[in-house]
């Protein structure tokens, strides 16, 4: 949940980037984090294991105005991509105020995505979250490629709640910072309920 710093004026939102091994989620963090203004954002942060890593930064976007009087600071993490790093997984989830999921569209890799959209699932029940009731986008990431599956077909097997969802070239930047907007409303809609 988000956390208020009072004396700041700023309310700290966390969005996680969730999705299969090499899926493109560190490729959308790297990407934000070099088109965000040096005076917004803080230190981009690697946690690295053997064969993945965990990346985190957060940034405070100018156009995204205030709610009821306070800034809003977002706080950007990735998951690991291997199920191996499960616990890692769950424990980047506490607290959680949206996610983004990133799907390689490759078809290969089709049966990876939906084992790691059950994943999430499963890991935000268990902070006691619903995918259906928190703030989630869907991305579809490396559509430019040619072993792309159609985009009807990913939207069958991936869309969970009619979210809203963007096509990706994350190397290109292409629909990165769609993702994240569209996230971010979300859930300052949400802080705007309470």
């Amino acid at each position: 949940m988000s956390f208020i710093n009072y004396s700041s004026r700023e309310i700290n939102c966390k969005i996680v980037y969730y999705g299969p091994g090499l899926c493109g989620k560190t490729t959308n963090l790297q990407y934000i984090y070099e088109k965000t203004n040096p005076t917004a954002k803080g230190k981009l942060i690697s946690l690295a294991t053997e064969t993945d890593r965990t990346l985190f930064f957060d940034f405070l976007p100018l156009d995204l105005g205030t709610v009821r009087g306070f800034k809003t600071r977002f706080h950007l993490y990735t998951v690991p991509g291997q199920v191996f790093y499960d616990a890692s997984r769950k424990l980047i989830l506490k607290g959680v105020d949206g996610v983004v999921f990133v799907a390689d569209s490759q078809e290969a890799r089709g049966d990876a995505n939906v084992e790691s959209i059950q994943n999430l699932v499963a890991n935000l029940q268990e902070h006691g979250f619903d995918l259906k009731s928190i703030p989630y986008v869907l991305q579809l990431n490396k559509r430019d490629l040619p072993t792309a599956m159609p985009l009807d077909d990913m939207l069958k097997a991936l869309r969970f709640k009619d979210e809203p969802y963007y096509e990706a070239v994350a190397l290109k930047g292409i629909g990165v910072f769609d993702t994240l907007k569209a996230c971010a409303k979300q859930v300052l809609l949400e802080l705007s309920k309470r």
